[in-house]
């Protein structure tokens, strides 16, 4: 099968034929390329996906990557970054090896159809040229003899004729002889030029034709071979990168696979283990005899055999607090501590639990402490405690931990020792270092003057000096955390910053570790000792008996279970008064009738504050 034979009068069709196959062979280098914009975009959209979730270094949320499920999926991440890598991989093999390669072909074979074609045309003129001699000579051939015959007819004539002269005749003679002659020389050149035809048409359709379309058959395969072969190509790429994305999906499985959901469980245990224990039985309190409401005896002896005080939770209605008032430090000690949960996605009241969000650490009612403080001087807390919790309500940070519970206290102690100890070992390191570079100055003066490096040890032993003083203080501590100690001595109170200064008798022991107002937990006396505080301390406190007066209504747009003490439960939609506004802690004061009130998240409720009330700020 030869296209030269087969198809030698369809020049048109194959020129058009060739231009529709470079057509393809462009259209398939265009795909390709397409391809290739399309797996970089993919994979920086992955890349961008793993880095969005990856955790910010130095933040809450980098911590939480100590879990194995997170750790898990911080590994799902940078296997997908390895595999947007494959994907890079499969666009930069598709360019190198079949766009660029097809593009430089295609210029290649544009050429050579150009010169094959070029050919043909130049083939198909020269016939054109021979085509039209062989007509011009056919055509004088056709005129001369017609030329002699009407010469000859009128030699004829004029012979026949008597009238006229010989001399007539015999040039009537002359020029048919001339005419006949001309047509002879045109017949035999017409002759020539035809078998000239002949035999180019035949070089023309046998020889030229056929090696032309031959030549272009052949770069016409080669195109189709060639897009065949980048086909291929097109699939091997993919196909090389299988077993490297194989290893990254192996990768992610293996993740899942260690995630160990026993190890995730033992550390929430340490991350949030208060050390407590506990709250005991509470005491039924007896009203039918007139009497005045003090700490039932139960919980105080409770707490001297190591048990956590008497609680009541936020739950606990119908009671009002003897010390509600205007006062700003019963303001202080009783409002929540923590951050208030954020508002639910949607208005129902399951849109978000209220549980881990609201202050979960359990207070004293702060009815039991005054009037444990009033009423029973040799069992009376420690008025360094109520400070304490004051300063620690104002954002002041013992450097004790102290305001932490005993498990959360001794993880901080022990990571604050661990940071210690590196920086010693740190500024021991630089004092070998400085102690040799002296030496080498003492051997070889040239090289430096050894007393420019006195002043810088001396400056690094004192760092270390102060650094072991803060380590022994720290290490004191966490040995009274972890029990090597039996109590806190009076000079390790001191260093702690925390020891009052106006309390006139050394405390020596304390019965147990318990929470104070705030969350935080506080030491009670023995009963052997006793600290004489007068009652007239806090008469300018604590001298008002008359509740807060409201300076405002508020609404509730979403449930909140206020489960915690100081709080208050809210249905959606119910309207309460508002007694104190938010102090700048995402915390609002309501009442409810004359005999509950307590604390609900800012932005649980719309508060609406009247003007002219004492004590009103505008509201925005």
């Amino acid at each position: 099968m030869s296209w030269g034979t087969e198809l030698w009068d369809q020049f048109d069709n194959l020129e058009k034929h060739t231009q529709w196959g470079i057509d393809i062979l462009e259209k398939y280098i265009k795909f390709v390329k397409e391809r290739t914009d399309i797996e970089l975009s993919y994979a920086k959209q992955l890349r961008n996906l793993s880095k969005k979730y990856q955790p910010k270094k130095n933040s809450k949320e980098e911590e939480e990557y100590k879990y194995t499920a997170c750790k898990a999926f911080l590994s799902t991440l940078n296997e997908m970054n390895d595999y947007a890598g494959q994907h890079e991989v499969i666009s930069e093999n598709m360019t190198s090896q079949i766009t660029v390669d097809l593009m430089r072909y295609v210029q290649e074979l544009k050429q050579e159809r150009k010169s094959n074609f070029h050919d043909g045309r130049k083939a198909q003129q020269h016939i054109e040229t021979c085509w039209k001699q062989l007509e011009s000579s056919k055509r004088r051939f056709e005129r001369d003899c017609k030329e002699a015959d009407r010469a000859q007819q009128y030699f004829e004539k004029m012979d026949a004729d008597i009238n006229v002269t010989k001399a007539d005749v015999e040039k009537a003679r002359q020029q048919a002889q001339l005419r006949h002659q001309m047509a002879e020389d045109s017949k035999a050149d017409y002759s020539s030029i035809l078998q000239r035809f002949n035999q180019e048409q035949w070089e023309y359709y046998h020889t030229h034709i056929p090696n032309i379309f031959q030549k272009i058959q052949e770069m016409e395969e080669r195109r189709i071979v060639r897009i065949g072969e980048s086909m291929k190509t097109y699939a091997e790429v993919d196909r090389q990168v299988i077993p490297i994305i194989g290893k990254c999906l192996d990768g992610i499985v293996k993740a899942a696979e260690s995630i160990d959901q026993k190890n995730d469980s033992q550390l929430v245990v340490e991350a949030y283990k208060s050390g407590f224990e506990p709250p005991g039985d509470i005491e039924f309190e007896d009203y039918t005899q007139p009497m005045k409401r003090t700490v039932s005896e139960n919980s105080l002896s409770s707490s001297k055999e190591g048990k956590p005080e008497l609680k009541f939770g936020g739950k606990s209605r119908g009671k009002l607090w003897p010390f509600i008032k205007k006062n700003k430090l019963v303001s202080l000690l009783t409002s929540p501590h923590q951050p208030p949960p954020p508002p639910p996605a949607s208005a129902s009241p399951s849109a978000v639990p209220n549980g881990p969000q609201s202050p979960k650490q359990q207070k004293e009612p702060l009815s039991h402490r005054f009037n444990e403080f009033m009423t029973s001087k040799p069992k009376i807390h420690c008025f360094r405690s109520l400070k304490r919790g004051l300063s620690l309500k104002l954002g002041a940070t013992p450097e004790d931990f102290s305001n932490l519970p005993p498990e959360q206290r001794r993880k901080k102690l022990q990571q604050k020792v661990d940071d210690l100890n590196k920086e010693i070992q740190k500024e021991t390191d630089q004092r070998d270092a400085i102690t040799k570079m002296k030496d080498v100055y003492l051997k070889n003066p040239q090289m430096g003057d050894p007393a420019s490096l006195d002043h810088k040890l001396a400056e690094v032993t004192q760092n270390i000096e102060r650094l072991r003083l803060e380590t022994q203080k720290f290490e004191a501590w966490l040995a009274e955390v972890e029990g090597r100690l039996p109590a806190r001595s009076e000079q390790a109170r001191r260093q702690s910053g925390m020891y009052d200064g106006q309390t006139h008798q050394t405390v020596t022991n304390c019965a147990q570790d318990r929470e104070s107002p705030d969350g935080s937990y506080t030491e009670e006396q023995s009963q052997e000792s006793e600290l004489k505080v007068l009652a007239t301390d806090f008469d300018d406190e604590f001298d008002d008996e008359e509740p807060l007066p409201a300076i405002g209504t508020c609404k509730a747009l979403y449930t909140f279970e206020g489960q915690n003490e100081g709080t208050i439960s809210v249905v959606e939609g119910e309207t309460l008064s508002v007694i104190e506004e938010d102090k700048g802690d995402g915390w609002t004061r309501i009442r409810r009738n004359e005999d509950e009130e307590g604390y609900v998240p800012t932005s649980y409720v719309e508060v609406y504050l009247d003007k002219n009330a004492k004590g009103a700020k505008t509201y925005i």
